[in-house]
């Protein structure tokens, strides 16, 4: 199948390109619905086996891709991003081991019963059909998104950015000899081998073709996704995520989570970018040790009136702050007065993703559990754990801030619906 060299803008007819990606991923759905689960698996260890062997390849692919990202004036954090060496080639491919080893989530019973008249009825996960992943910069997505659609039985399109095209067509050849390997239809994963804009307006309008699409990347591009979409979309637009320091806790441990949850890595979407204090945490100094350590290791605070009087180098922060995902050394510093007015602010200012308590009270940690509209909620933990590796689903088709279908982390199983199958020995209505 033509799709791994790029395609020239010039005189390309977006209509019969995305027609066709679109004929070949439903029929091909329909082939990856009937193969077995030990199939779809033999043929992710193929595939992973692939981009072993490929190593090479791969990361010459990724050179240009670099040298062009450069050209570009890509920050030093994408360029990060972008790039692919030997440790990379070997993680992207245990990831794409590892989640063929998951259980197979197709056919699972996910509840039965069997009604008065003797039917046996049963709520069975299935594919969800076809779905497009659009994302951008990280060429592991490539690999991770066609692994997670083949292990739960949906054809996938996939939508690079251009600043990785050769990287992800280096990897998606991989993906489709695996496929092939396997004697499984290659069209189950076909990649948009085109910059040209116009082709993902087009995808997006597929309605009763394509099933799902899924945005990665930042905020601007997943907006422009919806605005455009005229079939259902997962998504999440930012990750504002807090840390909600209470009354009742372990001084050490607050530190800790803290200076772990907006430090260990800032530039990711599970990263703090608020801390709330409690207001016996100004009296007691916890505030302003927790600030000072924060400063220490280069975090810029800002902070309402009472952070600036517990901590003076902390500049003003306004409205604007407790909204902001900074996805830099910069975090946000409020004091309250109770725990009902932390969840209050999460709920009001958050975007859903995840959000955590430090505290030794267990009616608090309950109290916050319930309140809290979050994806992810934790106790005692950094936010830094919200990632679809370390809950052990492997890797992450993405991350859910929706309430329909799926929240959080998402793994194989979120990418399938279900339907209610009855089986009866000729029972009729009455």
């Amino acid at each position: 199948m033509p799709v791994m060299t790029a395609a020239t803008t010039t005189d390309l007819d977006v209509s019969a390109y995305c027609n066709d990606l679109t004929r070949r991923a439903v029929a091909a759905s329909r082939d990856l619905a009937a193969t077995p689960g030990s199939a779809r698996a033999d043929a992710l260890r193929r595939v992973a086996e692939h981009i072993r062997q490929s190593s090479d390849a791969i990361q010459a692919a990724n050179a240009q891709d670099l040298a062009a990202g450069r050209d570009n004036g890509l920050s030093d954090a994408m360029l990060d991003r972008l790039k692919v060496d030997d440790a990379r080639v070997l993680s992207i491919a245990r990831s794409v081991d590892e989640i063929a080893e998951q259980t197979d989530p197709v056919g699972q019973i996910v509840e039965g019963r069997v009604l008065p008249n003797g039917v046996r009825l049963q709520k069975m996960r299935v594919p969800i059909g076809v779905v497009l992943i659009i994302f951008e910069s990280r060429p592991n997505v490539t690999s991770d998104a066609a692994a997670l659609c083949i292990k739960s039985g949906n054809a996938t399109i996939l939508r690079g950015g251009k600043e990785a095209m050769h990287s992800n067509q280096a990897l998606g050849q991989c993906v489709q000899a695996g496929l092939r390997d396997a004697g499984v239809n290659p069209d189950a994963v076909q990649l948009v081998d085109t910059p040209e804009r116009a082709v993902v307006g087009e995808l997006l309008r597929k309605e009763g073709q394509i099933d799902l699409c899924i945005p990665r990347g930042g905020e601007s591009l997943i907006r422009a996704v919806v605005e455009q979409a005229h079939i259902p979309v997962i998504k999440h637009y930012t990750g504002n995520c807090h840390v909600y320091v209470d009354a009742n806790c372990d001084a050490d441990m607050a530190e800790s989570i803290c200076v772990n949850a907006k430090t260990q890595r800032t530039g990711v979407c599970n990263a703090a970018e608020t801390i709330l204090f409690h207001k016996d945490a100004v009296a007691t100094g916890l505030l302003k040790r927790v600030c000072a350590a924060l400063a220490e290791r280069g975090v810029e605070i800002r902070g309402d009136e009472t952070t600036r009087g517990a901590f003076p180098d902390a500049t003003p922060a306004t409205d604007n702050d407790w909204r902001t995902e900074y996805l830099d050394k910069i975090v946000a510093v409020r004091v309250v007065d109770s725990l009902s007015d932390a969840v209050a602010h999460i709920n009001t200012y958050g975007s859903k993703h995840t959000d955590a308590i430090v505290t030794s009270d267990v009616a608090a940690a309950d109290a916050f559990v319930t309140g809290v509209d979050s994806g992810n909620v934790f106790v005692n933990c950094s936010t830094r754990f919200s990632d679809g590796g370390v809950y052990g689903l492997g890797a992450e088709i993405g991350i859910s801030t929706d309430k329909l279908h799926a929240r959080g982390p998402m793994g194989a199983a979120d990418l399938t619906t279900y339907k209610w199958v009855a089986r009866g020995d000729g029972q009729i209505r009455e």
